[in-house]
């Protein structure tokens, strides 16, 4: 083997990477854990809030000291395998930036008849179009007004300097779609400094591509009002003056002594009460080191070198208020001491020795050049006596990226007649101070700029010069328009995923992994023998890859992330199978063990690179058009299968080729009694019975297609928009009844009620008040849900899992979509699927270069893909509903690429006996190649179902579709492999000769 050496190093970096991340999660849960233990009493209840407290209180603290190198537990939880919603509970959110807001403030909030009338129009026509708001709004506009210019409705004192009366429509509907965009940024910046501050760990947050909305991710979230309100506030965009540390000299130091006296009594005390014979500190001793502690203060300037003598002081355990800065003096402070700060600033005694009209702000993003640790710098404002700022930011006209006179980042800022006045005021004020004034850029009570002033600014054209780089002055001048265009946001899609029920979904998502591995390790040992051991060590250590991996790229394991992991043990196998059935051929044609396991490596290369690429193509559309929990399985599915190809062709052949290192057979074997009970099996005509294969296939489809516009599928939320709740009591309910009572409840609006895996919990969905997304709709239909379950049941609702009994019930999670957004995850859907099947012909065509192999390859992926709704038809006739959700689109997707790996296997073979010119007729070129493929098919197959039916048993309601879902495709995928797709690839082409002939007899004659 070429490149063996790199293989072992790349191998042995990998792993030690892989170590180095997968760490932070062990530490991560060694630290839940004593945190579950300190606030569990001793009756065994855990008190959360306690648990809480414990939690937050070393969040700053170093926790981890790796080879010296120290890590806080916010840096271990930002470092660790984060699992996903579903598995831990919280809160997910889509918010949707509300276009018609920025176009209404772009013109002034005009009162226009004719603009009135396009906005309301464009609303209309929203409800039904994927087209954006802003060109429905143009359009509309138009159609009513034929000739008119848009340039009167926009100019106005929102938009001076970027739209004049002479603007044409083209230009004018250029700033308006750049407004919109920036707005949409605008938005995404501020909820982001709102969820950093929101105290949960490894909060995400992101634009969703191409659309108006943004999605975040909040893990842990138990109050979902306050999320709510967090995320859909009004941003306080406000201009404070600083007061320097300088000017409160004699309050910060009476603060310092008081710590110091305070803390130096703490460290003194328990000294002498613990060992008296060894005080080294006396009583008599203490007044004159406070003394001496004391003068050096009174004597001592804040920002004095002076000061740095306090970190003397860290002997008997004093962290000054000073000495804790970096340099000492600067308030700027570690990450992990900002919460001692606050702590200190918030007790009554220290915060009386301030100045009344002094308020305590920190910097809104830590200082990357801090030193080992990120810093945050704290800020001394002047609240006046009123506590309200001089100038907000409604009197801000516009902001934007600008360069200053060296060609630096900088903000370019003008303001209204209002504020210009007192902007004018307020910098003059700033500038006569020595040294010179700064004014601080508050947003939302972080400080995000506190430039100093140069002088008065008697024109409301201000320019914001510092150390910025061109993004952080986009966030910046992003940040100045919060208030005077304002953007509102509105949930337009929701899940709250209660702990209890996280829980159970991690419970399942790990018995059914490790059971699903235990079954293949098993079944590989079995049949290959000595070489099933080492297809499963490669597996294990592609199991280990995919984990670390995923930690590395800080995404998080969802539960459809745990199918792709199971998915992946199943089809991991395959490569190696491919490849001792290989070996098995070469040393039956008479080559000896080396030789054969050689040749059997590298002809199993390209087959094993064409079905992994065409599985990865699928993955990769459903990552691009994918949404929510999708993309997590997409994710997972990709790494899986970079790295099951690198581990059973790398890593196994290194492992192999060193059991064989001396020639010696006995070390290693492909073989057992099964794999020679399969071998002697008698050749089957695949393609002579195709056509039996072909009405047997049809007369399923049909039938399911017939129950399906009887019946209809099961759609999720997903698809259809509304309200869903999973609602578990303590006791078997029956879900017929509740449906019946439930629908009169929300005024006979669609409601869907079935029990969720056990009888004890249902999953009701309903549309009532589909249309309508606000909050106070959400609240009147759990409202309503409660009292009508309340009524029906005769049980009450708790909020806290742990109180349920046979009185109460809970509502374990809940999600909302809105209508526009299932028409958009449907749309996303198709549009994976048709460029999947795109992708995989084009590159088919590429590979094997005639045509029929990529239609052959379609029609059965196509086929499997009918099938499979086929199956969920018949199954929900039969009473087995499963849900149609997003999961299924996965599902659906991974069919796709199953299929075409088990297809092209077949074709690569069809290839290689055509092009070792074999004289017998094509009919048996196919029928051979199916049959000499045969054993890898069914061992693979076996190998994936295997994992599938632990899937389908164990891995909960949540995935039941998903499993049930491929477990048909798996089976279809195998059957049509071998009667549909090498069959119709014959029939092509031989209708293809057919044709050619006709016409070379026209010719002829």
């Amino acid at each position: 083997m070429q490149n063996k050496g790199f293989v072992i190093v790349l191998t042995l970096i990998v792993t030690a990477l892989c170590v180095y991340y997968l760490s932070f999660t062990f530490v991560s849960n060694r630290v839940q854990q004593d945190a579950i233990d300190y606030a569990t009493d001793a009756n065994g209840i855990i008190d959360l809030g306690k648990k809480q407290a414990y939690l937050d209180s070393v969040w700053s603290t170093p926790v981890y000291n790796l080879f010296g190198a120290e890590f806080t537990y916010k840096e271990v939880k930002d470092n660790e395998l984060s699992r996903g919603l579903d598995l831990q509970g919280g809160m997910h959110v889509t918010l949707e930036v509300s276009p018609i807001d920025i176009i209404k403030g772009l013109t002034g909030n005009s009162k226009d008849s004719a603009f009135v009338k396009a906005i309301a129009k464009a609303q209309v026509r929203e409800r039904s179009s994927q087209e954006r708001f802003s060109n429905l709004f143009f359009a509309a506009y138009r159609e009513d007004n034929p000739g008119a210019r848009l340039a009167p409705v926009f100019a106005s004192t929102a938009t001076r300097g970027r739209i004049s009366l002479n603007d044409s429509d083209e230009q004018v509907i250029s700033v308006v779609n750049e407004e919109i965009e920036r707005a949409i940024d605008r938005s995404h910046t501020i909820l982001k400094n709102r969820i950093d501050q929101f105290g949960t760990s490894q909060p995400n947050i992101q634009r969703l591509p191409g659309t108006g909305r943004i999605q975040i991710e909040i893990p842990g979230a138990d109050n979902p009002a306050r999320v709510r309100k967090l995320l859909q506030g009004v941003a306080r965009l406000e201009f404070w003056d600083v007061i320097e540390p300088n000017d409160i000299n004699s309050s910060l130091m009476a603060i310092n002594a008081a710590l110091v006296k305070e803390q130096q009594l703490q460290a003194i005390k328990p000294v002498k009460e613990d060992k008296p014979e060894t005080t080294q500190v006396t009583d008599e001793q203490q007044p004159d080191a406070l003394s001496e502690l004391e003068r050096q203060l009174q004597s001592a300037s804040v920002g004095d070198t002076t000061l740095q003598s306090l970190d003397s002081l860290q002997n008997l355990g004093v962290s000054a208020l000073f000495a804790r800065s970096t340099p000492p003096g600067t308030f700027r402070y570690a990450i992990r001491d900002t919460a001692d700060i606050n702590r200190i600033f918030r007790r009554a005694d220290l915060k009386s020795l301030l100045p009344r009209n002094v308020g305590v702000y920190w910097g809104n993003k830590p200082d990357k050049d801090y030193g080992p640790t990120e810093g945050l710098q704290l800020y001394f404002l002047d609240l006046g006596r009123s506590g309200q700022p001089k100038l907000t930011g409604e009197v801000i006209n516009d902001a934007r990226q600008d360069l200053d006179e060296f060609a630096r980042p900088s903000v370019s800022m003008t303001m209204n007649a209002a504020g210009t006045r007192i902007w004018a005021k307020m910098t003059a004020e700033a500038s006569s101070k020595t040294p010179r004034g700064r004014i601080a850029i508050v947003l939302d009570n972080a400080v995000y700029s506190a430039p100093y002033v140069n002088g008065e600014i008697p024109n409301g054209n201000s320019q914001i010069s510092g150390n910025f780089t061109v993004d952080e002055a986009k966030d910046l001048a992003n940040i100045l328009k919060a208030g005077s265009l304002p953007a509102p946001t509105k949930i337009v899609e929701e899940a709250i995923v209660g702990p209890t029920l996280g829980k159970l979904a991690q419970n399942q998502g790990l018995l059914s992994s490790l059971s699903g591995l235990a079954l293949v390790i098993i079944f590989m040992i079995i049949y290959y023998s000595k070489g099933g051991i080492v297809a499963n060590i490669a597996l294990l250590f592609n199991i280990f890859f995919i984990l670390g991996i995923l930690a590395q790229l800080n995404a998080s394991l969802t539960l459809p992330g745990i199918a792709g992991i199971v998915l992946t043990i199943g089809m991991a196998v395959d490569a190696n199978v491919l490849i001792f059935e290989r070996i098995k051929e070469e040393i039956a044609h008479g080559r000896k063990l080396k030789d054969a396991i050689k040749v059997g490596y590298e002809r199993a290369f390209w087959t094993i690179f064409d079905s992994n690429l065409t599985t990865l193509l699928t993955a990769f559309f459903l990552f691009m058009l994918g949404q929510g929990p999708i993309k997590g399985f997409a994710i997972t599915l990709m790494i899986g299968i970079v790295t099951s190809f690198f581990t059973a062709v790398y890593v196994s052949r290194v492992i192999v080729e060193w059991m064989t290192r001396k020639g010696d057979a006995s070390n290693i074997s492909f073989d057992s009694f099964i794999s020679r009970a399969i071998k002697k099996r008698k050749q089957f005509e695949f393609v002579k019975n195709s056509r039996i294969a072909y009405l047997t296939s049809s007369a399923i489809i049909v039938l399911g297609f017939g129950l399906l516009i009887f019946k209809g599928l099961n759609l999720g939320v997903d698809f259809k928009g509304g309200r869903a709740y999973v609602v578990t009591f303590n006791k078997p309910v029956v879900a017929t009844d509740l449906k019946i009572k439930l629908s009169e409840t929300f005024d006979n609006a669609g409601t869907e009620v079935k029990n969720y895996g056990t009888n004890s919990a249902v999953k009701i969905t309903t549309s009532y008040l589909i249309d309508d997304d606000s909050d106070l709709a959400d609240e009147k239909v759990k409202q309503t849900l409660i009292e009508g379950l309340q009524t029906i049941t005769g049980k009450r609702y708790t909020d806290q899992d742990s109180k349920l009994d046979d009185e109460h019930f809970i509502i374990a999670s809940s999600s909302k979509v809105g209508a526009s957004v299932a028409d958009d995850i449907k749309n996303s859907a198709w549009e994976a699927s048709l460029f999947s099947l795109i992708g995989i012909f084009v590159y088919i065509l590429i590979r094997f270069r005639k045509w029929q192999y990529s239609a052959g390859a379609i029609i059965a992926t196509v086929h499997d893909t009918l099938f499979v709704f086929a199956a969920f038809s018949i199954a929900g006739f039969l009473g087995l509903s499963y849900e149609v959700d997003q999961v299924f689109v996965a599902a659906i997707l991974t069919i796709i690429g199953y299929s075409i790996n088990d297809t092209v296997i077949i074709f690569d073979r069809i290839r290689e006996y055509i092009g070792f010119g074999a004289t017998h007729d094509k009919h048996k070129i196919v029928n051979d190649a199916i049959n000499d493929t045969l054993a890898r098919t069914i061992i693979t197959a076996g190998t994936t179902l295997l994992v599938v039916v632990v899937l389908l048993l164990f891995g909960g309601q949540v995935l039941s579709g998903f499993a049930f879902a491929l477990f048909v495709g798996v089976v279809v995928g195998t059957y049509s492999s071998v009667f549909i797709a090498a069959p119709v690839v014959l029939d092509l082409d031989k209708s293809e000769s057919a044709k050619k002939e006709v016409k070379k007899v026209a010719v002829t004659a």
